[in-house]
């Protein structure tokens, strides 16, 4: 008789793609987002919470390849309906917009922090989960709104740590690239929809000026550009003269704001939305000066175009400038870490009325990375206290006392696992990163006494410590019960 398979276990493993999060990690994000609220609540947003899951229709044919509907987000159907993990922050806020537009203020201030889902070809350092922290003003059409949210970017970036000069907010508008894209003659402005997915292309291209170089963007201009991978990405097919027109759009930043508006305006020629586009940027500039946001700051620079194709006007992009070392060896610098800009159409799509909006997302894990390689994360969070345990009978003593320390607002546990072995104990006590290791036997109860053990100390002696320092402050020392948490206490505070 043939015998019968155990059922195959499962493999515990995450899926490709995603990664899990550990103590620290939650810890240094919670801090840093903490600081980043703190800003935009200063500013006058306030916090919204949306579903994860939205329809894909209210998800938008902005999404990378849209011919299926599950193509670039994690969807699913059903009863005839198509839902998805959200892709960004900013598609739910257009429906909440929509939805409750008869109940929020307006203009309506919010932002929001959270996971996001996309459903690409995931690859070192890029996750398909991954969190985002946005800021948004929807219904304020003046670009005093975007100048606003350049300005509390680079609030935030100096609020959680990064120094002036190791970053820089760059601004352009859609509107100037949309002049020089009519100039190239891949934009009809009697038929906008013409030419759409040659546009779609540009846009990404020069979005990736700064990963792939001139000659990277120029293939994709073109014909197109095969990867490292053999990957081959399909090109906007642009003649080598009009490439010239979108290249030199790309490298019209100079000294001052006011000399790249006058080069921009050459560019755009006589394009109406392209000039419009240009005296925008110059009131970003201004508005920014007034308040004491210079160069050294924000900027205007034409090479920024934010490859989502919704934005209508101002984008901005937050990019930290230090060094550090790829993963080969090499100095590169850091890149990255927001951005943003105005799309007045997103709205619109529910309502059918127009409705200005404007906003900022911020990469937290990118942002986070790069405090960690400046040295500005928090550091882990100290671990418990822990109460070990001595006489399994005597349970109700040992929660006595972790009791007593919560009450006085330190964090500590009793250990539950087989006390048998105690050397066990101490090793979880170092595995948690407690501080302090609490101690009571028999002979200890009886007394009415505990032995504090300073863990902190314990380590460094052990490393290098003199005999005068081990006599002058002792690393395990017995003490009344009834002193425990005023002993703990000192221990903590001599260890901070």
């Amino acid at each position: 008789m043939a015998k019968t398979k155990a059922p195959r276990r499962p493999r515990a493993e995450t899926p490709k793609g995603f990664r899990d999060y550990f103590g620290a990690e939650v810890t240094q994000r919670k801090a840093m987002l903490d600081r980043i609220a703190e800003v935009y609540h200063r500013y006058g947003f306030d916090p919204l919470e949306t579903s994860a899951v939205e329809t894909v229709e209210a998800l938008g044919k902005f999404l990378p390849d849209v011919d299926r509907p599950n193509e670039g987000v994690f969807a699913w159907e059903e009863e005839g309906d198509w839902l998805a993990l959200r892709y960004d922050l900013t598609a739910p806020l257009a429906r909440v917009a929509a939805q409750y537009r008869n109940d929020l203020p307006s203009p309506y201030r919010r932002y929001a922090m959270g996971p996001v889902w996309r459903n690409e070809k995931p690859g070192p350092g890029r996750f398909r989960q991954f969190y985002q922290c946005d800021a948004d003003t929807v219904g304020a059409a003046s670009v005093v709104a975007d100048a606003e949210i350049c300005a509390m970017l680079a609030d935030c970036l100096e609020a959680v740590g990064i120094a002036r000069g190791d970053y820089v907010v760059r601004v352009n508008n859609r509107k100037v690239l949309n002049g020089v894209m009519e100039a190239a003659g891949v934009l009809d402005p009697a038929d906008p929809e013409r030419f759409a997915a040659e546009r779609g292309i540009v846009l990404r291209a020069i979005d990736k000026l700064d990963r792939l170089g001139e000659g990277g963007v120029r293939a994709l201009l073109g014909a197109g550009r095969k990867d490292e991978s053999g990957d081959f990405t399909k090109g906007a097919g642009l003649g080598d003269a009009q490439a010239d027109i979108v290249l030199a759009f790309t490298d019209a930043r100079c000294e001052t704001g006011t000399e790249t508006a006058q080069v921009l305006r050459g560019l755009v020629g006589d394009s109406k939305i392209g000039l419009e586009g240009v005296d925008e940027l110059e009131e970003i500039a201004a508005l920014l000066d007034a308040q004491g946001y210079g160069p050294d700051r924000i900027i205007i620079d034409p090479s920024v175009v934010r490859g989502l194709g919704y934005y209508t006007g101002p984008v901005y992009e937050a990019e930290l400038t230090f060094e550090i070392l790829d993963e080969k060896g090499r100095k590169r610098q850091f890149g990255s870490v927001a951005g943003g800009g105005r799309y007045d159409d997103l709205v619109k799509r529910f309502t059918g009325q127009a409705v200005p909006a404007t906003g900022v997302s911020i990469g937290v894990d990118r942002l986070l990375a790069a405090l960690v390689a400046k040295g500005h994360a928090q550091q882990a969070a100290q671990g418990p206290v822990v109460v070990t345990v001595m006489d399994r009978e005597r349970m109700a003593d040992y929660q006595a006392m972790v009791a007593d320390l919560r009450r006085a607002g330190i964090r500590a546990e009793v250990y539950l696992g087989n006390p048998k072995n105690f050397g066990n104990q101490l090793k979880y006590a170092d595995k948690r990163g407690a501080p302090v290791a609490i101690i009571q036997g028999g002979d200890e109860a009886a007394r009415d006494v505990v032995q504090v053990k300073d863990l902190v100390l314990g380590a460094k002696i052990a490393e290098d410590a003199t005999l005068e320092e081990w006599k002058a402050r002792p690393a395990q020392q017995e003490v009344a019960r009834a002193d425990l948490v005023a002993t703990v206490r000192k221990i903590l505070d001599a260890d901070t």
